[in-house]
Protein backbone atom coordinates (compact mmCIF):
# COMPACT_ATOMS: atom_id res chain seq x y z
CA UNK A 1 0.00 0.00 0.00
CA UNK A 2 2.77 2.19 0.83
CA UNK A 3 3.85 1.91 -2.35
CA UNK A 4 0.94 2.80 -4.01
CA UNK A 5 0.74 5.79 -2.06
CA UNK A 6 4.62 6.78 -3.12
CA UNK A 7 3.72 6.07 -6.74
CA UNK A 8 0.12 8.12 -6.76
CA UNK A 9 2.50 11.21 -4.77
CA UNK A 10 5.72 10.75 -7.83
CA UNK A 11 2.95 10.64 -10.42
CA UNK A 12 0.86 13.80 -9.08
CA UNK A 13 4.00 15.90 -8.67
CA UNK A 14 5.36 15.43 -12.10
CA UNK A 15 1.45 16.05 -13.49
CA UNK A 16 1.46 19.39 -11.84
CA UNK A 17 4.63 20.35 -13.49
CA UNK A 18 3.65 19.03 -16.78
CA UNK A 19 0.30 20.91 -16.35
CA UNK A 20 2.22 24.28 -16.07
CA UNK A 21 3.67 23.37 -19.60
CA UNK A 22 0.86 22.13 -21.10
CA UNK A 23 -1.26 25.49 -19.70
CA UNK A 24 1.51 28.20 -20.62
CA UNK A 25 1.89 26.44 -24.32
CA UNK A 26 -1.76 26.52 -24.81
CA UNK A 27 -1.57 30.33 -23.35
CA UNK A 28 0.83 31.20 -26.56
CA UNK A 29 -1.27 28.98 -28.91
CA UNK A 30 1.45 26.10 -29.31
CA UNK A 31 -0.30 22.81 -29.95
CA UNK A 32 0.66 20.07 -27.27
CA UNK A 33 0.32 16.36 -29.22
CA UNK A 34 1.58 14.45 -25.84
CA UNK A 35 0.74 15.03 -22.69
CA UNK A 36 2.85 11.65 -20.52
CA UNK A 37 3.26 10.53 -17.34
CA UNK A 38 6.13 8.35 -17.10
CA UNK A 39 8.43 7.31 -20.42
CA UNK A 40 8.06 4.13 -22.30
CA UNK A 41 5.61 1.96 -23.58
CA UNK A 42 1.96 3.72 -23.17
CA UNK A 43 -0.48 1.94 -20.93
CA UNK A 44 -3.49 4.22 -21.17
CA UNK A 45 -3.80 6.52 -23.51
CA UNK A 46 -6.53 8.77 -24.67
CA UNK A 47 -7.10 11.49 -27.37
CA UNK A 48 -9.03 14.86 -25.97
CA UNK A 49 -8.62 17.72 -28.82
CA UNK A 50 -5.07 17.73 -30.45
CA UNK A 51 -3.26 15.92 -27.45
CA UNK A 52 -2.59 12.21 -26.56
CA UNK A 53 -3.19 12.01 -23.16
CA UNK A 54 -1.18 8.78 -21.26
CA UNK A 55 0.34 7.17 -18.55
CA UNK A 56 3.50 5.31 -19.50
CA UNK A 57 5.58 2.09 -18.08
CA UNK A 58 8.33 3.65 -16.67
CA UNK A 59 7.28 6.16 -13.67
CA UNK A 60 10.50 8.26 -13.61
CA UNK A 61 8.69 11.56 -14.74
CA UNK A 62 6.90 12.76 -17.43
CA UNK A 63 6.80 14.73 -20.46
CA UNK A 64 5.03 17.56 -23.09
CA UNK A 65 5.29 16.96 -26.55
CA UNK A 66 4.54 20.10 -28.42
CA UNK A 67 4.10 20.44 -31.56
CA UNK A 68 7.84 21.38 -33.08
CA UNK A 69 9.49 20.22 -30.13
CA UNK A 70 10.79 16.81 -29.67
CA UNK A 71 13.83 16.34 -26.61
CA UNK A 72 14.04 13.05 -27.89
CA UNK A 73 15.19 14.47 -31.55
CA UNK A 74 15.72 17.99 -31.08
CA UNK A 75 16.00 18.33 -35.32
CA UNK A 76 12.35 17.92 -35.74
CA UNK A 77 10.59 21.10 -36.11
CA UNK A 78 7.55 22.68 -37.56
CA UNK A 79 6.87 26.40 -38.78
CA UNK A 80 3.64 25.86 -38.58
CA UNK A 81 1.36 28.67 -36.98
CA UNK A 82 0.55 26.47 -33.75
CA UNK A 83 4.07 25.42 -33.62
CA UNK A 84 6.61 26.10 -30.73
CA UNK A 85 9.08 26.50 -33.07
CA UNK A 86 8.26 29.65 -34.44
CA UNK A 87 7.89 31.13 -31.18
CA UNK A 88 9.81 34.18 -29.70
CA UNK A 89 12.89 33.34 -27.08
CA UNK A 90 10.36 35.09 -24.79
CA UNK A 91 7.50 32.82 -25.39
CA UNK A 92 9.43 30.04 -25.38
CA UNK A 93 11.19 31.12 -21.92
CA UNK A 94 7.52 31.99 -20.37
CA UNK A 95 6.87 28.27 -21.27
CA UNK A 96 9.42 26.65 -19.96
CA UNK A 97 9.46 28.46 -17.04
CA UNK A 98 5.83 27.61 -16.26
CA UNK A 99 6.67 23.83 -14.81
CA UNK A 100 9.18 24.72 -12.23
CA UNK A 101 6.76 28.00 -11.92
CA UNK A 102 3.52 24.98 -11.04
CA UNK A 103 5.90 23.19 -8.59
CA UNK A 104 6.68 26.11 -6.56
CA UNK A 105 3.34 27.08 -6.46
CA UNK A 106 2.37 23.97 -5.49
CA UNK A 107 4.36 23.48 -2.67
CA UNK A 108 3.01 26.49 -1.55
CA UNK A 109 -0.87 25.25 -1.64
CA UNK A 110 0.65 22.17 0.31
CA UNK A 111 1.88 24.79 3.38
CA UNK A 112 -0.99 26.72 3.07
CA UNK A 113 -2.91 23.47 3.58
CA UNK A 114 -0.90 22.13 6.51
CA UNK A 115 -1.22 25.52 8.20
CA UNK A 116 -4.65 25.50 8.08
CA UNK A 117 -5.10 21.82 9.52
CA UNK A 118 -2.46 22.57 11.96
CA UNK A 119 0.74 22.71 12.81
CA UNK A 120 2.44 20.81 16.13
CA UNK A 121 4.78 23.07 17.41
CA UNK A 122 7.61 22.58 20.10
CA UNK A 123 6.86 24.66 23.69
CA UNK A 124 9.42 26.54 24.71
CA UNK A 125 9.88 23.99 27.88
CA UNK A 126 13.08 22.63 29.06
CA UNK A 127 13.38 18.93 28.83
CA UNK A 128 17.01 18.42 29.90
CA UNK A 129 20.80 19.90 29.56
CA UNK A 130 24.09 19.04 28.02
CA UNK A 131 27.13 18.11 30.23
CA UNK A 132 28.60 21.44 29.67
CA UNK A 133 25.54 23.43 30.06
CA UNK A 134 25.76 27.12 31.17
CA UNK A 135 22.11 27.32 31.46
CA UNK A 136 21.96 24.69 34.61
CA UNK A 137 25.17 25.98 35.92
CA UNK A 138 23.24 29.19 36.52
CA UNK A 139 19.75 27.60 38.48
CA UNK A 140 17.80 26.25 35.34
CA UNK A 141 15.64 23.28 35.86
CA UNK A 142 13.73 20.80 33.72
CA UNK A 143 10.48 21.67 33.51
CA UNK A 144 10.86 25.37 33.32
CA UNK A 145 9.45 27.48 31.03
CA UNK A 146 10.78 30.27 29.11
CA UNK A 147 8.87 33.34 28.75
CA UNK A 148 11.10 36.20 27.37
CA UNK A 149 14.75 36.18 26.37
CA UNK A 150 16.13 40.08 26.35
CA UNK A 151 12.71 41.18 26.65
CA UNK A 152 11.49 39.92 23.78
CA UNK A 153 8.19 37.70 23.79
CA UNK A 154 9.00 33.69 23.48
CA UNK A 155 6.14 31.11 22.30
CA UNK A 156 8.02 28.01 21.25
CA UNK A 157 10.81 26.40 20.96
CA UNK A 158 11.95 27.72 17.65
CA UNK A 159 12.01 31.12 19.08
CA UNK A 160 15.00 30.40 21.65
CA UNK A 161 17.38 29.71 19.06
CA UNK A 162 16.46 32.79 16.88
CA UNK A 163 16.80 35.20 19.60
CA UNK A 164 20.54 33.36 21.14
CA UNK A 165 21.49 33.70 17.74
CA UNK A 166 20.67 37.32 16.93
CA UNK A 167 21.55 38.64 21.01
CA UNK A 168 24.82 39.25 22.66
CA UNK A 169 26.90 36.37 24.37
CA UNK A 170 24.96 37.30 27.38
CA UNK A 171 21.56 37.29 27.73
CA UNK A 172 18.79 38.66 30.33
CA UNK A 173 16.18 35.42 30.60
CA UNK A 174 12.35 35.19 32.42
CA UNK A 175 11.56 31.74 33.57
CA UNK A 176 7.92 30.39 34.83
CA UNK A 177 8.42 27.58 37.04
CA UNK A 178 5.75 26.60 39.43
CA UNK A 179 3.37 29.59 38.53
CA UNK A 180 6.65 32.21 39.76
CA UNK A 181 8.58 34.24 37.25
CA UNK A 182 11.98 34.30 37.79
CA UNK A 183 15.17 35.96 36.27
CA UNK A 184 18.27 34.43 35.29
CA UNK A 185 21.38 35.98 32.95
CA UNK A 186 23.04 33.66 30.88
CA UNK A 187 25.97 33.95 29.19
CA UNK A 188 26.16 31.54 25.72
CA UNK A 189 29.10 30.01 24.77
CA UNK A 190 30.45 29.74 20.90
CA UNK A 191 30.55 26.00 19.78
CA UNK A 192 31.26 24.31 16.98
CA UNK A 193 28.44 22.29 15.65
CA UNK A 194 27.38 20.07 12.72
CA UNK A 195 24.97 22.13 9.68
CA UNK A 196 22.06 20.32 7.79
CA UNK A 197 25.03 19.66 5.28
CA UNK A 198 27.63 18.20 7.86
CA UNK A 199 29.94 21.31 7.93
CA UNK A 200 31.29 22.90 10.83
CA UNK A 201 29.73 26.03 12.04
CA UNK A 202 30.00 28.48 14.98
CA UNK A 203 27.04 28.86 16.99
CA UNK A 204 25.74 30.12 20.38
CA UNK A 205 24.37 27.88 22.84
CA UNK A 206 23.31 27.57 26.46
CA UNK A 207 23.35 23.81 26.35
CA UNK A 208 19.36 23.03 26.77
CA UNK A 209 16.98 20.48 24.96
CA UNK A 210 13.32 20.78 24.60
CA UNK A 211 10.67 18.87 26.64
CA UNK A 212 8.81 17.39 23.51
CA UNK A 213 5.59 19.02 24.89
CA UNK A 214 3.70 20.10 21.71
CA UNK A 215 0.50 21.95 21.06
CA UNK A 216 -1.22 22.64 17.58
CA UNK A 217 -1.50 26.04 15.87
CA UNK A 218 -4.22 26.58 13.36
CA UNK A 219 -2.96 30.04 11.23
CA UNK A 220 -6.03 30.70 9.21
CA UNK A 221 -5.97 31.91 5.89
CA UNK A 222 -4.08 35.50 6.78
CA UNK A 223 -1.04 34.10 8.43
CA UNK A 224 -1.81 30.57 6.60
CA UNK A 225 -0.11 32.72 3.42
CA UNK A 226 2.83 33.99 5.49
CA UNK A 227 3.53 30.64 6.59
CA UNK A 228 3.42 29.41 3.12
CA UNK A 229 5.29 32.18 2.08
CA UNK A 230 8.30 31.45 4.02
CA UNK A 231 8.39 27.59 4.07
CA UNK A 232 8.58 27.54 0.29
CA UNK A 233 11.35 30.15 0.42
CA UNK A 234 13.11 28.06 3.03
CA UNK A 235 13.31 25.23 1.35
CA UNK A 236 13.68 27.04 -2.12
CA UNK A 237 16.99 27.89 -0.54
CA UNK A 238 17.93 25.25 1.00
CA UNK A 239 17.44 23.01 -2.04
CA UNK A 240 19.75 25.77 -3.74
CA UNK A 241 22.46 25.30 -1.37
CA UNK A 242 22.29 21.52 -1.25
CA UNK A 243 22.79 21.42 -5.65
CA UNK A 244 25.50 24.09 -4.88
CA UNK A 245 27.65 22.35 -2.38
CA UNK A 246 26.98 18.75 -4.81
CA UNK A 247 28.30 20.52 -7.34
CA UNK A 248 31.26 22.25 -5.39
CA UNK A 249 32.14 19.27 -3.69
CA UNK A 250 31.07 20.26 -0.28
CA UNK A 251 28.15 17.45 -0.12
CA UNK A 252 29.43 14.39 -1.45
CA UNK A 253 28.01 11.87 -4.45
CA UNK A 254 27.31 9.52 -1.76
CA UNK A 255 24.50 11.89 0.08
CA UNK A 256 23.09 11.83 -3.50
CA UNK A 257 19.56 9.72 -3.44
CA UNK A 258 17.37 8.07 -6.06
CA UNK A 259 14.14 6.82 -6.71
CA UNK A 260 14.42 4.21 -4.36
CA UNK A 261 14.98 6.52 -1.69
CA UNK A 262 12.12 8.63 -2.71
CA UNK A 263 9.58 6.02 -2.72
CA UNK A 264 11.02 4.98 0.48
CA UNK A 265 10.82 7.97 2.31
CA UNK A 266 7.18 9.04 0.57
CA UNK A 267 6.12 5.39 2.02
CA UNK A 268 7.23 6.54 5.49
CA UNK A 269 5.92 10.26 5.32
CA UNK A 270 2.53 8.75 4.80
CA UNK A 271 2.78 6.15 7.56
CA UNK A 272 2.94 8.84 9.86
CA UNK A 273 0.39 11.31 8.66
CA UNK A 274 -0.83 13.94 6.63
CA UNK A 275 0.63 16.81 8.05
CA UNK A 276 4.52 14.43 6.82
CA UNK A 277 3.55 13.31 3.41
CA UNK A 278 2.00 17.02 2.65
CA UNK A 279 5.27 18.39 3.70
CA UNK A 280 7.17 15.88 2.15
CA UNK A 281 5.31 16.39 -0.93
CA UNK A 282 6.14 20.05 -0.94
CA UNK A 283 9.84 19.23 -0.40
CA UNK A 284 9.80 17.14 -3.28
CA UNK A 285 8.01 19.42 -5.56
CA UNK A 286 10.10 22.47 -4.87
CA UNK A 287 13.37 19.82 -5.54
CA UNK A 288 11.80 18.95 -9.05
CA UNK A 289 11.30 23.08 -9.94
CA UNK A 290 14.81 23.89 -8.59
CA UNK A 291 16.31 20.31 -10.68
CA UNK A 292 14.42 21.34 -13.70
CA UNK A 293 15.78 25.19 -13.79
CA UNK A 294 19.33 23.82 -13.95
CA UNK A 295 21.66 24.54 -16.93
CA UNK A 296 21.40 21.09 -18.88
CA UNK A 297 20.17 20.35 -21.75
CA UNK A 298 17.22 18.72 -22.04
CA UNK A 299 16.12 20.31 -18.58
CA UNK A 300 13.94 23.39 -18.74
CA UNK A 301 17.31 25.07 -17.84
CA UNK A 302 18.85 24.04 -20.88
CA UNK A 303 15.93 24.86 -22.55
CA UNK A 304 16.27 28.56 -20.98
CA UNK A 305 19.86 28.68 -21.87
CA UNK A 306 19.81 28.65 -25.57
CA UNK A 307 16.83 30.69 -25.77
CA UNK A 308 19.00 33.27 -23.85
CA UNK A 309 22.06 32.53 -26.60
CA UNK A 310 19.39 33.45 -28.88
CA UNK A 311 18.36 36.50 -27.47
CA UNK A 312 21.88 37.89 -27.09
CA UNK A 313 23.25 36.56 -30.45
CA UNK A 314 20.22 37.12 -32.42
CA UNK A 315 20.72 33.84 -33.82
CA UNK A 316 19.30 30.07 -33.04
CA UNK A 317 22.08 27.50 -32.01
CA UNK A 318 22.85 24.98 -34.99
CA UNK A 319 20.82 21.80 -35.54
CA UNK A 320 23.58 20.22 -35.00
CA UNK A 321 24.99 21.71 -31.98
CA UNK A 322 21.11 21.50 -30.32
CA UNK A 323 21.64 17.64 -31.11
CA UNK A 324 24.93 17.24 -29.84
CA UNK A 325 24.42 19.24 -26.56
CA UNK A 326 20.94 17.71 -25.96
CA UNK A 327 22.30 14.18 -26.07
CA UNK A 328 25.08 15.29 -23.70
CA UNK A 329 22.44 16.24 -21.41
CA UNK A 330 20.67 12.69 -21.15
CA UNK A 331 24.43 10.88 -20.81
CA UNK A 332 24.60 13.53 -17.70
CA UNK A 333 20.97 12.80 -16.45
CA UNK A 334 21.13 9.37 -17.03
CA UNK A 335 24.75 9.49 -15.03
CA UNK A 336 22.94 11.26 -12.14
CA UNK A 337 20.13 8.66 -12.19
CA UNK A 338 22.87 5.75 -12.01
CA UNK A 339 24.18 7.69 -9.20
CA UNK A 340 21.40 7.43 -6.86
CA UNK A 341 20.13 4.59 -7.99
CA UNK A 342 23.94 3.02 -6.77
CA UNK A 343 23.84 4.75 -3.32
CA UNK A 344 20.00 3.00 -2.65
CA UNK A 345 21.22 0.01 -3.75
CA UNK A 346 24.16 0.66 -0.72
CA UNK A 347 21.87 1.90 1.92
CA UNK A 348 19.51 -0.87 1.18
CA UNK A 349 22.41 -3.33 1.87
CA UNK A 350 23.84 -1.13 4.99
Amino acid sequence: MSFVVSLLVISFLIFFHELGHFLAARLMGVRVDVFSIGFGKKLISKKFGDTQWSISAIPLGGYVQMKGQDDSDPTKVSYDDDSYTIKTPIQKIFILLAGPFANFLLAFLLYFTMANIGIPKTLAVVGGFSETSVAKEVGLLKGDKIIQIDNQRVYYWDDIGEIIQKSDNKMHFVIQRDLKLLDFDIQAKVMSVKNLFGEDIERKLIGIGASGETEVVYYGIIDGLGYAVDKTIWATTYIFQSVQKLISGAVGLDQLGGIITIVDVTAQASNMGILALLGFMAIISINLGVLNLLPIPALDGGHIMFNLYEMITKKAPSDIAMYRFTIAGWIMLFGLMFIGLYNDINRLIG
